[in-house]
């Protein structure tokens, strides 16, 4: 059972589970994409996450194996200065949703639940640049993101209490996504050069193809597959005056301006000077030891050029 199944790592993800041979029902809280769902070879269910009564019943009589929880709400052009209100939908889904999803899963026997989390902002500012999962989360973020930074962990803590695996993306680049060739609004903004490197562009970011993020969820499926948390992203953690400039250049846009970190803090508020400047990568390891994941795309460098 696939809850978000027509975002951006559900639309990649089905076909590859619906090829394995697995039976898909398929959750989307749009009536109007139930259609193209059936089509792709799934079993749609109409459900509203934040419902659940809706979630216990469509549970119950789905009566899953697996549950992956791919649920977001984002639209359109992040408000970074104000972070907690452009989220607030998606804080919602990960704690309200999270919630009733476990409840059903109990309810219904389900063996396990995968669910999406984010790697490298929340991490504590301190340290390397490069963390795993063991890592200390920021305990002083940004005021702007104290409410989305409670929602994921509380979303992990929920998880991980029930035995569930929980995959930490990073940002997210390829079809369908934000940042992709054929438009979307990271891809628009660096064309337009309304994404300048701030201060030093120091910030450590690490990257994940949405093929990539899908095959992740299908490596954590089997019963060998322990529980716990894995960060799915590539080998190629790096900060952001190395990859910004090398993505325009692989969208034929200009290269990036530079602003100082100062009017970076005035323009757009707290949340992108620490973007640009304080955030750490994350490590692959233990996605590669324990689950046998490999990212397809082991590099941006060569992603940017080829699998936008």
């Amino acid at each position: 059972m696939v809850m978000g199944a027509t975002g951006a790592v559900g639309q990649h993800l089905l076909p590859m589970l619906i090829d394995a041979g697995h039976e898909v029902v398929a959750v989307t809280r749009t009536p109007s994409k139930a259609e193209a769902l059936r089509r792709a070879g799934a079993l749609p269910v109409v459900c509203d996450a934040l419902d659940r009564e809706a979630v216990l019943g469509a549970v119950a009589g789905a009566e899953p194996e697996v549950i992956v929880h791919q649920m977001t709400a984002l639209a359109g052009t992040p408000d970074l200065r104000h972070f907690d209100r452009t989220f607030a939908s998606t804080n919602r889904l990960r704690t309200e949703g999270t919630r009733h999803l476990l409840e059903a899963a109990r309810a219904a026997g389900t063996r396990r639940v995968i669910a999406q989390s984010f790697t490298g902002w929340p991490f504590a500012r301190e340290g390397g640049p490069v963390k795993d999962e063991d890592a200390p989360l920021d305990g002083a973020p940004p005021r702007a993101q104290r409410e989305t930074l409670a929602a994921i962990v509380e979303c992990e803590r929920l998880v991980g209490q029930a035995a569930g695996v929980v995959l930490r993306y990073g940002g997210f680049y390829g079809p369908g996504t934000s940042l992709s060739a054929d438009g979307g609004e990271v891809t628009e903004a660096v064309r337009k050069r309304r994404f300048p490197i701030v201060g030093d562009g120091g910030g450590v970011w690490s990257f994940t193809h949405i093929e990539d993020a899908a095959r992740g969820v299908v490596a954590t499926l089997g019963d060998d597959a322990p529980a716990g948390t894995y960060a799915i992203v590539d080998d190629d953690p790096a900060p952001i005056r190395a990859w910004l400039p090398a993505l325009a250049e692989a969208l034929g846009a200009k290269p990036p301006r530079h602003v100082p970190l100062w009017l970076g803090r005035l323009a757009a508020g707290e949340v992108p000077a620490v973007l640009m400047t304080e955030s750490r990568g994350a490590s692959n390891a233990r996605a590669k030891a324990v689950l046998g994941w490999e990212p397809r795309w082991p590099s941006w460098r060569a992603g940017f050029e080829r699998g936008l």
